[in-house]
């Protein structure tokens, strides 16, 4: 089911339109492949010709827009599903699942992301002059927001400078500055304003989110993490769980796991090798813990990943 939007009818016609020619860009852009890094450092297009599984990612701090089809992405036990009237919001660094939902040959899904600069987002907050929205937006580090006319119009933009490449270095940043703009301003200011303000918690596990990507082969010890981001423990521990969805040991086994996953797929690791590489001390529980997460023993999981690859 589509989400339902409040929009008015010439809006609709309007965002239609947008579509219409912004997936025109996207066919050509992804005809050869389904995930395209576009000469706009910080935006992706997406594509697929059917409905898929839902698989693990790490979701950077990004906005993203379905042109064309659904997307869900699951968080914990919560499900946010998007097309072109909703855009979905990561405030960081999030380990969630993702699957197409609505997808043909004939009308593939596609889609965008735009990375977020949350420095930049800071700065264009400031310079609005505008005092934060009222009330205590949802802790959740992902959610959904309705697509204007206004909002499509400045990725229509960015998305239509790719037929610009000189202009890109000049235009791109500028372009992204306005998009921040109308995020800001969305029905999901409150919750953008949280991620952006120095010294909020979301700002706050955000850095410990950044510490454990750079040291998750280390050992952890959440009164020290809490200490660094100068929070006590439980409030910590709270706000973490409460953002990602799981706690912070739960979530530095999750980049493990899914690092030593990588190793034997891509670098011919073997089991123990990758076990240890990722800061296991033991290679029986981390087969172990890594059947319980991907559902079947490492070496057995890697070898249906490469036939599944082989295959396509």
């Amino acid at each position: 089911m589509y989400p339902k939007t409040t929009l008015r009818p010439q809006d609709a016609e309007e965002i239609e339109a947008l579509r219409r020619s912004m997936a025109q860009v996207l066919t050509e852009w992804t005809k050869d492949a389904s995930d395209v890094t576009t000469p706009i450092p910080n935006l992706k297009f997406y594509r697929f010709e059917n409905p898929t599984r839902p698989d693990y990612c790490m979701l950077e701090p990004s906005a993203s827009l379905v042109i064309q089809g659904t997307k869900r992405a699951l968080l914990g036990d919560d499900a946010y599903a998007y097309n072109i009237n909703r855009f979905l919001i990561t405030s960081l660094d999030l380990p969630s699942m993702m699957h197409i939902v609505e997808a043909t040959p004939a009308k593939p899904y596609l889609g965008l992301m735009l990375k977020l600069d949350l420095r930049v987002l800071s700065e264009v907050m400031l310079q609005t002059g505008f005092a934060p929205p009222a009330g205590s937006p949802s802790e959740r580090g992902m959610f959904l927001g309705e697509t204007t006319p206004t909002l499509l119009k400045e990725f229509s933009r960015l998305v239509n400078l790719l037929g610009e490449p000189a202009a890109i270095p000049v235009l791109a940043p500028l372009i992204e500055r306005e998009i921040y703009y109308r995020l800001l301003t969305s029905d999901q200011s409150g919750r953008l304003w949280q991620m952006a303000s120095v010294g909020s918690q979301s700002h706050r596990i955000a850095r410990a989110v950044e510490w454990l990507r750079a040291n998750y082969a280390q050992p952890l010890r959440i009164e020290n993490l809490a200490t660094q981001v100068q929070m006590s423990t439980s409030t910590f521990h709270q706000h973490f769980r409460n953002l990602t969805s799981m706690s912070p040991l739960q979530y530095q086994k999750w980049l493990r796991l899914n690092e030593a996953r990588r190793l034997m797929l891509s670098e011919d690791r073997d089991v123990s090798t990758a076990a240890f590489s990722v800061g296991y001390e033991s290679a029986s529980q981390f087969s172990r813990e890594y059947g319980r997460f991907f559902g079947s023993a490492p070496s057995r999981d890697i070898e249906g990943l490469r036939q599944l690859t082989a295959a396509r």
